[in-house]
């Protein structure tokens, strides 16, 4: 089962992966955490490119394709063995961010994105994908305060560099593709405290998996 996270900055995805991860390991399933980009020897010199606040003017093409070039070796190397074994994948990002940020946000074509997830991984999809919605506003502050703190490294923030126009479009997105695929999606109210959102995704997850219990 490949399972994917999304959201704006500050939405609380790294957290909710690792006690999501926990709680199915307790429920007897063989779960690892991924992310996207980063989660390869390769994809990590990627990711220092991409979210390099010194990187602001990189072309939006050429971002995107760094995105793409990312997961087509993340799913190669990480994904895909991981699914041939009979385990349950969480991941941090996926195509939808590609589309919401580098699609909605820099207005790259929504169908060329397409075409070319179509010839990288054949519209390689995730079975389930968690929206954990919130306002930019809130999600912003939220990061600002965990780099401010050092629970995140300020060579990462390029995208929480970007202005609150940006970050809405993101949103937009997200809800956009959320309300192409509602059967794919399940959106979680990411303005909560950690536990009332983690509650939110064991109900989730349990709609989507019968045998598992909240």
């Amino acid at each position: 089962m490949f399972i994917t996270f999304e959201g704006i900055e500050g939405s609380g995805k790294t957290t909710q992966i690792q006690t999501t991860a926990s709680w199915l390991k307790q429920k007897g399933l063989t779960c690892i955490t991924t992310r996207e980009p980063g989660s390869t020897d390769i994809g990590s010199k990627i990711r220092a490119i991409l979210l390099d606040p010194l990187n602001k003017n990189l072309d939006h093409m050429a971002e995107m394709l760094l995105y793409m070039a990312d997961r087509a070796h993340h799913i190669g190397a990480v994904v895909k063995p991981a699914l041939t074994k009979g385990k349950t994948i969480l991941c941090d990002r996926y195509f939808d961010a590609t589309l919401a940020y580098q699609g909605y946000a820099r207005g790259i074509d929504i169908d060329l994105l397409k075409k070319l997830h179509l010839l990288t991984l054949n519209d390689f999809k995730p079975d389930l994908t968690l929206l954990l919605d919130l306002s930019p506003e809130t999600g912003l502050a939220r990061a600002w305060e965990q780099i401010d703190l050092g629970a995140r490294t300020t060579a990462e923030s390029r995208f929480e560099n970007e202005k609150l126009n940006f970050h809405q479009k993101v949103r937009a997105g997200y809800l956009e593709l959320a309300k192409q695929e509602p059967e794919r999606f399940r959106i979680i109210d990411a303005s909560q405290n950690e536990d009332q959102v983690q509650e939110n995704i064991r109900k989730a997850l349990s709609s989507f998996f019968p045998v598992i219990k909240p």
